[in-house]
């Protein structure tokens, strides 16, 4: 069953500038220390990025978590700033409560996955996939207690 949106993903350019602005601007709180990745094969699966290589921090606000990505590699395909009709935002995360059933459902919806099963990380199942228009939605499943579950933003769980 699909619960309803996670998070979105945001890719940034100057990751500590991003987080001190949606922190000091919109009051956004860092979960845990942050994460990064580089010469990850199970990360190029999970993205469908050969070759990437990031850092990131989850925030919450509310009843909202957003997910701030710095790619340091592949380098991107576009250079100057978005506008609002170009692609900005990374993904839409949906969570869901069991992610194999899900995906089968979500397929015959028309998403695609290249191919690809999630990944079971152990705080989390999880997989990119593409909307019928190529829009990127992550697929996961969070494990009890992981630190950043829908009820953890419903009960206003005590912030890191």
């Amino acid at each position: 069953m699909i619960r309803g949106v996670h998070h979105i993903g945001v890719n940034c350019r100057d990751l500590d500038r991003m987080t001190r602005f949606y922190v000091e601007a919109l009051g956004f709180e860092p979960v845990g220390e942050g994460f990064g990745w580089q010469d990850e094969a199970v990360m190029d699966l999970i993205v469908d990025v050969p070759g990437s290589a990031a850092n990131g921090i989850m925030l919450r606000a509310g009843q909202c978590y957003l997910e701030l990505f710095s790619y340091s590699a592949p380098p991107p395909s576009a250079a100057p700033p978005l506008r609002p009709n170009d692609r900005g935002y990374t993904h839409l995360c949906i969570d869901v409560t069991d992610i194999a059933a899900d995906i089968v459902h979500l397929e015959a919806c028309g998403m695609t996955f290249n191919d690809r099963s999630f990944v079971d990380m152990g705080h989390v199942k999880t997989l990119y996939g593409y909307d019928p228009e190529g829009n990127v939605i992550e697929v996961q499943q969070c494990a009890p207690d992981n630190g950043f579950t829908l009820e953890d933003l419903r009960a206003g769980a005590p912030r890191e």
